[in-house]
């Protein structure tokens, strides 16, 4: 069988990061379906599209929270935990091939890791924008997304709105800054190992430090 992995949410501050893949014996199958980059579908169009994958072909899902990543950061780089993460929702679907998105520079290298976190007999092939060019990463690739997308939605409700996750996302950044003023420490769903909640931390005890 020929899988596909790829994630959502790597980058985010606040929230999951969600790895999803997808098996199939013949990619002209998922392309029936309209697979694509997830990024260049509607929110829509990526349910519909999802709702289709998971009855149709094996998938699995890892999530990883704001708190393993800060846990795992203690021993590995984040494109480790990627690595460790795309091998892991790989491993279930017992594949013989399969490809992933590199999240590092060089290709090769981040095969290799993956490959070491993977059963032997599953070769690994890693490309920049795999997403676009392989069928089964563009599966997953929609799958992670609606997930994530689900999880934000209900986190929102539980937190407040927390916008995207992203730290480029201006709600976000406002929700966050916020809660830190608020509450001296950052929410559960943040990652604390993320520069952008160490810098807010810090403009925290400064602002206090000239207040005093």
């Amino acid at each position: 069988m020929i899988c596909g992995v790829d994630e959502a949410g790597k980058g985010s501050v606040l929230g999951p990061m969600v790895v999803a893949a997808v098996g199939c014996m013949d990619m002209d199958d998922l392309i029936a379906l309209g697979v694509a980059d997830s990024k260049k579908l509607s929110s829509k169009t990526r349910e519909k599209i999802s709702t289709e994958i998971k009855a149709q072909f094996p998938f699995s899902i890892v999530i990883r929270t704001a708190t393993d990543i800060d846990e795992l950061r203690h021993s590995m780089t984040m494109n480790e935990i990627v690595a460790r993460s795309h091998a892991e929702a790989l491993t279930p679907l017992q594949c013989t091939c399969a490809y992933v998105d590199a999240c590092d520079v060089n290709e090769k290298r981040y095969g290799e890791t993956v490959s070491s976190f993977s059963p032997p007999e599953c070769t690994i092939v890693a490309r920049h924008k795999a997403d676009s060019l392989f069928p089964p990463v563009s599966a997953a690739s929609i799958i992670a997304k609606v997930e994530r997308d689900r999880i934000i939605e209900e986190l929102s409700l539980e937190y407040g709105d927390i916008g995207s996750g992203y730290p480029s996302d201006l709600v976000t950044i406002t929700y966050l800054t916020d809660y830190i003023r608020q509450h001296n420490h950052p929410p559960d769903i943040a990652r604390s190992s993320w520069e952008t909640v160490k810098n807010l931390l810090h403009q925290k005890n400064q602002s206090s430090l000239f207040d005093f």
